[in-house]
């Protein structure tokens, strides 16, 4: 995932570089680069003798006096070293691609669930579904045994997420995240909330970076902050992965087990009911529909099984000792008719991971295909 780097050692990027990694490990050189299962656990920090002169803040929010006046303030929040901040904040550079790209799609755009669905649930996709299943068909066992979670949805997420580590993103999480922490646009119909939202991955991606021992100008990802095989913004990385290999150092990036138990250890903690589908088919009774009841919730589970026939709409095959409640999921496919099912707490829990009812449908259908070509 890190940009490799021309090998005179008088280039100014990896000069940057070397004293970042005295400063982050206290040991002059030895820069700790994108988190790899093979490196050793690292010692505790020890602060470094002298505080490096030429800290090499050559960033387009080095140069921003309104940024590096908040770094102290950063540093005694998160409980790092204002320098390990100064240097981090202050070589990150502001991207324009990325507030364009952090908007949401413009109104009246009519969504068209068929053509969503084709960018997922397609051949290229499921081949490297059936050989990722293969190669880790061991670890996926041992996930669903722990935490419940039927290996083919977590094929499904990290299919549709990265196409299994093969499209992980290339811009720099600190750019991206810098970029929405001091530049988020006003324009957001949701700017406030977002812009705290990102604020705080910043922070949590230098806590992240500084506990790991990995370079916070190295890593990268979606425009988002995304990292890894499972797309973890840094929040999650922190609350949910886990060292599923039990190589000491959790590693999303190249590590299929950390990334399988991970996604898996997500769902569990998000709720997950082990051994119920995620939906239901659903029939309707035209004459007594009441649609705008049934959406109201949307994806949040609101009607027993029951309730939801009385208004209108009939779950089929629901087991006899199913006690959950359902959802009506309407999927549009532009002007034809919409697609509907009866989503389960485990669709909830899906949704989750990516509020859009679209992006859980596909992990669905990608799982559920490429379960059916290991079998053929």
């Amino acid at each position: 995932m890190s940009a490799s780097l021309p090998h005179s050692p008088d280039h100014p990027d990896r000069t940057r570089l070397r004293l970042l990694g005295a400063l982050a490990t206290g040991a002059g050189l030895g820069l700790a680069g994108c988190a790899t299962s093979q490196k050793p656990v690292q010692p505790p920090y020890v602060p470094p003798q002298r505080t490096p002169h030429d800290l090499g803040l050559r960033g387009s929010y080095g140069q921003r006096e309104d940024v590096m006046q908040q770094v102290p303030g950063m540093a005694r929040q998160l409980g790092l070293p204002e320098e390990y901040v100064r240097v981090a904040v202050g070589n990150a550079d502001f991207i324009p691609s990325v507030q364009r790209l952090i908007l949401p799609a413009g109104r009246g755009v009519r969504r068209n669930w068929r053509v969503y669905r084709s960018r997922f649930v397609e051949p290229i996709r499921i081949r490297a579904g059936v050989a990722f299943w293969q190669q880790n068909a061991d670890t996926l066992r041992q996930a669903e045994s722990r935490y419940g979670v039927p290996a083919k949805y977590v094929v499904g997420i990290l299919g549709v997420e990265t196409i299994f580590g093969r499209n992980m993103g290339n811009i720099r999480v600190i750019d991206a995240l810098s970029t929405l922490s001091f530049d988020f646009p006003p324009s957001h119909p949701r700017a406030a909330e977002r812009h705290a939202f990102f604020r705080n991955e910043l922070e949590q991606y230098l806590r992240l970076t500084w506990k790991n021992h990995d370079d916070p100008l190295e890593l990268r990802g979606s425009y988002a902050g995304a990292m890894g095989m499972p797309q973890f913004m840094p929040s999650s990385w922190a609350k949910y992965a886990v060292d599923f290999d039990h190589r000491g150092h959790i590693d999303l990036f190249h590590s299929p087990a950390d990334a399988i138990g991970s996604v898996a250890h997500y769902f569990q903690q998000y709720g997950w009911v082990s051994g119920m589908p995620p939906e239901f088919e659903v029939t309707f009774e035209p004459q007594g529909l009441h649609l705008d009841t049934l959406l109201a919730p949307d994806i949040v589970p609101s009607f027993t099984p029951a309730a939801m026939a009385a208004l209108g709409a009939t779950p089929r095959d629901v087991p006899a000792d199913f006690h959950g409640q359902l959802a009506l999921i309407e999927l549009e496919n532009g002007s034809d008719a919409p697609s509907y099912y009866a989503g389960t707490q485990n669709f909830y829990v899906i949704t989750r991971y990516n509020n859009s009812s679209y992006y859980a449908q596909s992990v669905i259908d990608l799982g559920n295909a490429v379960e059916k070509a290991m079998r053929g």
